[in-house]
Order: C-alpha cells, then sequence, then structure tokens
C-alpha cells in the first residue's frame, strides 16, 4: 500500500532523527565493551523471500566450542548487549531498512534463511508482506509464544492489516518496551531456533 509505504519513510526518517544520540551512545558502549564493529549485519528473508541485510546493534560475542562452533546466546550475551536486548534499542537500526524499503515498522518479523525450506505453504505465506520491525506476534507474547502461535498471528495480520491496526501495534509495542514483556520465553531464555513442523 502506497500510504503505508509513505508512513513507514516519513515514520523511520523521524525516528532516525530523534534517536540519533542514542545511537552514539549506544555505539560507544558496544565499542569499548565488545571487539569488532558495533553493528550486526545479516542476511533476512523479506518480501517474496528475497534476502536483505538486516542491521542490528550488535549485542553478543562471538564466543566459540572446541568444534569452532558458536556458543549458546545465553552464554555469548555481554551486559550492555542485556540491556539494550532488554528495551528492544538493539533493534533501532532496522529503521534505515524501512527506510530504505526493506522493511515496514510493522510486520512479520524478518527470521532466518535457514528457515525457508522449513515452512508450510500456509507460513510462508508471511513473507507476502514486507517484514517488520515489530508485528502482530510481537504485541501478543513475543519470545513467551511458541512458534506455532508466532505464525498464526503473522497470518492473522496479514489477512487483517490495515492502517489502524499499525498503529495499535506500534501503541502497544511501546508500551511492552517500557515494561519489558515478552523478551524471553518462559523458561527465562532466548527463544529456540524453529526446526520445523514434524
Amino acid at each position: 500500500m502506497l500510504f503505508k509505504r509513505v508512513f513507514d519513510i516519513l515514520g523511520s526518517a523521524l525516528l532516525l532523527i530523534v534517536f540519533s544520540p542514542l545511537f552514539i551512545i549506544v555505539g560507544v558502549c558496544i565499542k569499548y565493551s565488545m571487539s569488532g564493529p558495533i553493528f550486526f549485519i545479516q542476511l533476512r528473508p523479506g518480501y517474496k523471500s528475497k534476502p536483505f541485510k538486516m542491521i542490528k546493534f550488535k549485542s553478543m560475542l562471538e564466543l566459540k566450542d572446541y568444534d569452532g562452533k558458536m556458543l549458546a546466546d545465553d552464554l555469548r550475551l555481554t551486559s550492555i548487549g542485556l540491556f539494550i536486548r532488554k528495551y528492544s534499542i538493539d533493534e533501532l537500526p532496522e529503521l534505515w531498512n524501512v527506510f530504505k524499503g526493506d522493511m515496514s515498522l510493522v510486520g512479520p518479523r524478518p527470521l532466518l534463511m535457514e528457515y525457508l525450506p522449513l515452512y508450510s505453504k500456509k507460513q510462508a505465506r508471511r513473507h507476502d508482506v514486507l517484514p517488520g520491525i515489530t508485528g502482530w506476534a510481537q504485541v501478543n507474547g513475543r519470545n513467551s509464544i511458541n512458534w506455532g502461535e508466532k505464525f498464526s498471528y503473522d497470518l492473522w495480520y496479514i489477512d487483517n492489516q490495515s492502517f489502524w491496526l499499525d498503529i495499535k501495534i506500534l501503541y502497544i509495542s511501546i508500551k511492552k518496551i517500557i515494561i519489558k514483556e515478552g523478551i524471553y520465553t518462559k523458561e527465562g531464555r532466548t527463544m529456540a531456533k524453529f526446526k520445523g513442523n514434524k
């Protein structure tokens, strides 16, 4: 929708300006607490599953085990990483993705490329719209709900999307960030990887 795209451009541009001082502060904190770049850039599937480079603030160290495999997220999270995740600050650089047109402010969250062959035909419909910084699944549980519920919420959004629903989701998202709800699973951990429907 043209109106949605205009809203995304104006909204992301305004928020990038408003949060620019925070970008500098967080960038400096990350630079002095972790080695390497301050941003985490990863290929994610976008509209019609087309890959794009999603950008986030780096929140984890690149620690590997003796076999060269990356350690679990819980073991790699730094104190600054834990803080910026708690308040969803790590997601703010995605505003640039929104401005560029890779993402929308509201839509299904862009997941990992490796999940693409694991989706059912119905679940793959989540790529019929632009992925979002926040979405219906995020305001209805985020990481505290299971994968089946997440996909159901994503599909409900696709079938019922409207400007006023987007405004509602953005409003609820702000409330969720303030009260730090749904960041972790019910066991207090980060979300386990999706392994398919079997």
